[in-house]
């Protein structure tokens, strides 16, 4: 039975990648779509039959505590984003932020907008708002609690410019 089963699945994979090969990029996409579907059916269908349910009933009882913090982790989405869309679109929103001061511009620090982003506060914010914000994000964002270095830099360099523009 299980020859016979390892034959029809090496056939079908054959089928596939013969037919896979002869479709356009628009369809492949739709087609991933629709292997993906049918292989997760066939593996649930073959978790029934041989009584392994419970290895999928484990899993989705672990994924839901990742769920449950899932909104939390989705408003620092934006945030990072925008840090990094410089990168992706080569120069995008951080060089709108950067070429409304040109000063900042010239010596490749941040700006005050660029600063005010990256802390999530508005402007005209008290000085105990930013060292709060700076406070909250770096409890969250520090190398030593899972975050990077440069996340970290650019939230120490938010507030230097910030509470720098202050005292000027």
């Amino acid at each position: 039975m299980q020859w016979i089963l390892g034959i029809a699945l090496a056939a079908a994979v054959f089928v596939i990648l013969k037919q896979w090969g002869a479709l356009s990029a628009e369809k492949k996409k739709a087609a991933t779509w629709k292997v993906v579907l049918v292989v997760g059916g066939a593996l649930l269908f073959f978790m029934v039959l041989t009584g392994r349910i419970q290895v999928l009933t484990a899993a989705v009882a672990a994924v839901i505590p990742l769920l449950r913090k899932l909104p939390a982790l989705l408003k620092y989405a934006p945030a990072l984003n925008w840090m990094f869309a410089d990168k992706r679109q080569g120069g995008g929103a951080g060089q709108e932020n950067r070429q409304s001061d040109p000063a900042s511009e010239l010596s490749g620090q941040m700006s005050v907008r660029e600063a005010r982003d990256v802390l999530g506060v508005k402007a005209g914010c008290s000085e105990e708002d930013i060292v709060m914000a700076h406070r909250r994000l770096m409890q969250k964002l520090h190398p030593d609690r899972g975050g990077n270095d440069y996340l970290a830099a650019k939230l120490n360099e938010a507030k230097q410019v910030l509470l720098g523009k202050r005292k000027a």
